[in-house]
Formats: structure tokens, C-alpha cells, sequence
């Protein structure tokens, strides 16, 4: 499988390390562009543009993490923060405007309800990206 662009979404959790290292391991193979991407979910009742410090904040964090451990691995990666409604439709529009190869999403093992959760993101990019889809799931602690 030949990659030339890989998106990763980064969303603050514990596995977005083992996302990011995995993505650089990938794109090193083949020499591929790594971009980073962290969505900030915008309600309904905000502008999209609007500006919320908390998580402006967060996002920026993570993103400078994702740098931090791409250059462990002598890689450069892309970052990049996106106000969305929701992050799935998000993840989906940014992998056809880069024209990626491949998706690649972390998940923590949780469950909602009692049964285990993929979230809203996950199964909308699933089922709806344009490319190969890696979906990496922590270990259940």
C-alpha cells in the first residue's frame, strides 16, 4: 500500500500518541505527508467562528504534543485546528481537501450505557470516508 498523505484525528485522549507514532512509522516508509488534525465541536447556539478559549487552548496543546512526538521519530507533521459542528463530517471534508490517502483515528476503550461506545465521529467516518481507514483502539486497562 503506497501512502502519500496521511490525516491523523487527534482529540486529546491517551491514544492519540500511539496514533501519531504509528502514522510517522507509515509515512517513513513511503515518504508521505503527515497531517495532524484537531476538530473543536462548535453547539448549535455559537457561531462557527466563535472563539472558545478553553478549548482553543486544549486543541493547541495536543497539536504541539503531536509535533513534539513526530519529531522524536525525525518526522514533521502538519497541524492543524478546525472549528466543525460535528467532527465526523469534519474528518471526512478535510481527507478530500488533501486528497489522503489514509484516516487514521485512536479510540479509549469506553462504554456508554454499559456497552462499548465508538462515539459519533468514528462510525460516520467509517462509513463515509473517501480512503483507507485505520481506526486504532487502545488496550482495555
Amino acid at each position: 500500500m503506497r501512502l502519500n498523505r496521511i490525516l491523523v484525528a487527534v482529540g486529546g485522549t491517551s491514544a492519540d500518541e500511539e496514533a501519531v507514532k504509528l502514522a510517522c512509522n507509515l509515512a517513513k516508509r513511503s515518504k508521505a505527508e503527515v497531517y495532524v488534525v484537531y476538530i473543536i465541536e462548535v453547539k448549535r447556539s455559537l457561531p462557527l467562528d466563535a472563539v472558545i478559549e478553553p478549548e482553543v487552548e486544549k486543541a493547541e496543546k495536543v497539536l504541539t504534543q503531536a509535533e513534539d512526538i513526530a519529531a522524536d521519530r525525525d518526522y514533521e507533521v502538519e497541524t492543524d485546528l478546525i472549528q466543525a459542528r460535528e467532527a465526523g463530517p469534519a474528518i471526512v471534508d478535510e481527507a478530500m481537501e488533501r486528497d489522503v490517502d489514509l484516516i487514521l483515528m485512536s479510540i479509549t476503550y469506553k462504554k456508554r450505557f454499559g456497552v462499548f461506545s465508538l462515539g459519533r465521529a468514528i462510525p460516520y467516518v467509517l462509513e463515509e470516508a473517501p480512503c483507507r481507514v485505520l481506526l486504532l483502539r487502545e488496550p482495555v486497562h
